[in-house]
């Protein structure tokens, strides 16, 4: 690979499995209520979860961190199987919903855009196993980051689904 060359990727993987039913589960994804509960990295808050969750819907959700700082994401839903499937394309986002590119907001160039997520959902008994796979991910310094924030991310959908 050369310095102009394309990053090469891998999917990453997370996987969790939650003491709570699958519909609970299933909820922390499809309702805004309990999205708002988890969405970002630990000490991050979700002050803003505009959700049409419906195959072909749209949803507009923020994360805001401690000094304030709030960024947008657009989550737009290609494929639902209700408790078991749901598959989106994920890009950053203005307060309006509009896409915009990494470095509008001082990130670099190769942060992913139409990410590819799928979120797998399975029963097992009173507990749920819940897989994030992010498609083609750049194997760049931003993998590390992504997967601590969809780690993160886990712990607080497991502290929503066990509290609710």
């Amino acid at each position: 690979m050369t310095a102009s060359s394309p990053a090469a990727t891998q999917d990453l993987v997370v996987r969790r499995i939650v003491n709570a039913p699958l519909e609970l589960a299933w909820r922390a994804w499809s309702t805004p209520e309990q999205m708002r509960r988890w969405w970002g990295p630990q000490d991050y808050t979700c002050p803003v979860c505009e959700m049409d969750f419906r195959q072909g819907g749209r949803t507009l959700v923020s994360m805001r961190a401690s000094d304030g700082a709030e960024h947008y994401s657009l989550i737009e839903y290609t494929r639902i199987i209700p408790n078991q499937h749901i598959e989106y394309v994920h890009n950053l986002a203005d307060a309006s919903g509009a896409r915009i590119a990494p470095e509008t907001i001082g990130l670099p160039a190769d942060f992913p855009q139409d990410q590819r997520t799928v979120v797998s959902f399975r029963a097992l008994g009173t507990f749920t196993e819940i897989i994030i796979t992010q498609y083609a991910v750049p194997v760049t310094p931003f993998r590390v980051y992504a997967a601590l924030g969809l780690h993160e991310m886990m712990d607080k959908i497991t502290q929503a689904t066990e509290s609710a």
